[in-house]
């Protein structure tokens, strides 16, 4: 029954009096959409992204597991667009929610979105990036990106053989999400004194972009041996420069998350290792925890570490990563 329910719950633009919780896409009609119901919009950085998706899919997920909780699910198409999120959010609270569960695409910029939110009496928390300050009362529930950066360029390191040159392809700067991924990179790198980092450039979280700013910096340096991408545009956009270049096998690149073309570059040997994140975690349990608060239970002010693990061409077929790789509401909700 499960199965039947979230599939009438993914039916775009459709609202289903079947499922308990009922999900509007962008555009949706929203009139008449029951009195006494709680609202809960949940805000990515961007759509479009592997990522995300899995994020939305989880969320979804939780919110099936209540009755009467209208769950919205919008967002901007760059993760660079930080004034087009700021009004998606404002827009949003001018509507009335109950529940904001959202990624914020600058840390400071959105910082006043959150204390709007928070004087307007809504429950608020953020999934991947949190905002700068961080109010005490809104939980973070994200990756340990600095310990899990610190893992990928262990890898990268390793598989380098412990000394060259590498470059790093960050992705957008004034995240936090973006400044744990360098940090913990950084971390490691000075603990690897036969590496010297000779580039550093952003993608701006575009592949075109990543592909871009790699193919100069092939260009720059034709001996590199190794590339830290921080995340999925900037892995795969790295990726197709160094096919383009001749140059798989060659030069080791370990890129964070774990989206189908990225997968499928890992077994063809153009990608050494995924920083594999839990986006269907962190869609679950951010709006699992924002709806208990909602009905009453208590305040989860605790951050929450969502999990990640490397993965390589040696465990990408292991039962383990394959549940991460492709979540299913019904093995992965936890009580």
């Amino acid at each position: 029954m499960r199965g039947v329910l979230l599939v009438c719950c993914l039916i775009p633009l459709l609202v289903s009096t079947a499922c308990g919780a009922r999900v509007y896409r962008p555009g949706a009609a929203e009139q008449g959409d029951g009195g006494g119901a709680s609202r809960v919009a949940v805000v990515p950085k961007a759509l479009g992204f592997d990522f995300w998706e899995r994020v939305r899919r989880g969320a979804e997920c939780a919110a099936e597991r209540y009755d009467g909780i209208n769950l919205h699910w919008d967002g901007v198409t760059s993760e660079s667009d930080v004034s087009g999120q700021q009004s998606l959010l404002q827009n949003l609270l001018a509507q009335g929610l109950d529940g904001l569960v959202y990624a914020a695409t600058d840390a400071r910029a959105l910082a006043p979105v959150t204390r709007t939110a928070l004087r307007q009496g809504v429950t608020v928390a953020n999934i991947d990036s949190g905002t700068t300050p961080q109010p005490p009362e809104v939980p973070v529930f994200a990756t340990d990106n600095v310990t899990a950066a610190e893992r990928g360029t262990e890898l990268l390191a390793d598989r380098i053989g412990g000394s060259g040159t590498v470059a790093l392809i960050e992705f957008q700067p004034g995240t936090n999400t973006n400044a744990t991924r360098v940090r913990g990179f950084h971390r490691e790198l000075r603990q690897r004194p036969g590496l010297e980092l000779v580039a550093r450039q952003s993608s701006d979280s575009s592949y075109n972009r990543a592909l871009q700013v790699t193919q100069d910096i092939l260009t720059a340096h034709p001996d590199l041996d190794g590339i830290y991408a921080a995340n999925e545009p900037s892995t795969l956009g790295a990726a197709e420069a160094v096919r383009q270049a001749g140059r798989v096998g060659d030069i080791r690149i370990v890129g964070w998350d774990a989206s189908e073309g990225q997968v499928r570059a890992l077994r063809q040997g153009v990608l050494t290792g995924l920083i594999a994140q839990d986006p269907f975690r962190m869609g679950y349990e951010s709006v699992r925890a924002t709806v208990d608060e909602l009905r009453g239970g208590s305040p989860r002010f605790a951050d929450t570490d969502t999990g990640a693990r490397l993965v390589t061409r040696d465990n990408v077929d292991s039962p383990s990563v394959r549940r991460l790789l492709e979540p299913d509401c019904a093995s992965r909700t936890t009580s």
